[in-house]
């Protein structure tokens, strides 16, 4: 469950960056009042503690990973 939630949040975040070199436009600060507002820099706290747990995810074995996709 948690491995799901982060890469999700790093997908969010990923877009976000996507949209901020392309186009400028950071989608968080927008939706939620600007960078400096709580939503905001809650949001990217949450995206930077998903990739920190997702750095996990490559010194994992693959018998790990496979038994965890199993049992859920």
């Amino acid at each position: 469950m948690w491995d799901k939630l982060a890469l999700i949040l790093l997908i969010i975040g990923g877009i976000n960056w996507g949209l901020v070199g392309i186009f400028e436009l950071d989608m968080v600060a927008w939706l939620f009042g600007g960078a400096a507002s709580i939503i905001s820099r809650a949001i990217y706290i949450l995206v930077a503690i998903s990739a920190v747990w997702c750095i996990s995810l490559l010194f994992r074995r693959d018998e790990e990973l496979a038994y965890n996709t199993q049992n859920r």
